[in-house]
């Protein structure tokens, strides 16, 4: 890990997104509220909060860090499923990444629940949106 004993404590915020390609059958279900495993997005946002908490216990060289705040939004479109997550810390060291693991857990939670009734899944992107604070900001 490297070294931020001295660097300053700042409002540090990130919003990554995950989209989920799924076929007119998960939609269908999504919407009809039939996915046999029950309700996905309840289930995918409890698996993005644990994600973002601990993401420093799987990727190596993330520190681990306060999570102060995390929101989780989705919305369909067509046949994508938006995953939005934003999280925010007052800390030394950023917290994009954990933004980005989150998404990309919320994603493959996604993938886990529908994966019985729909063979067309696909996780096509996870991105950084932006990340505040700290000495780069990054809008995209």
């Amino acid at each position: 890990m490297r070294d931020i004993s001295q660097k300053e404590i700042t409002l540090r915020t990130a919003k990554a997104r995950s989209v989920v390609k799924v076929s007119d059958i998960s939609i269908n279900a999504i919407k009809n509220n039939t996915v046999p495993k029950g309700d996905i997005f309840t289930i995918a946002k409890a698996a993005g909060y644990l994600a973002v908490k601990k993401t420093s216990d799987v990727i190596p060289h993330c520190h681990p860090m306060p999570v102060e705040d995390c929101t989780i939004e989705f919305e369909i479109k067509g046949n994508e499923i938006i995953i939005e997550l934003e999280t925010k810390t007052h800390y030394k060291t950023g917290i994009e990444v954990e933004a980005m693991y989150g998404a990309s857990v919320v994603a493959i939670t996604i993938y886990d629940l529908l994966k019985p009734i729909d063979k067309q899944i696909e996780i096509s992107s996870t991105k950084l949106l932006f990340k505040t604070g700290g000495k780069s900001d990054i809008n995209n």
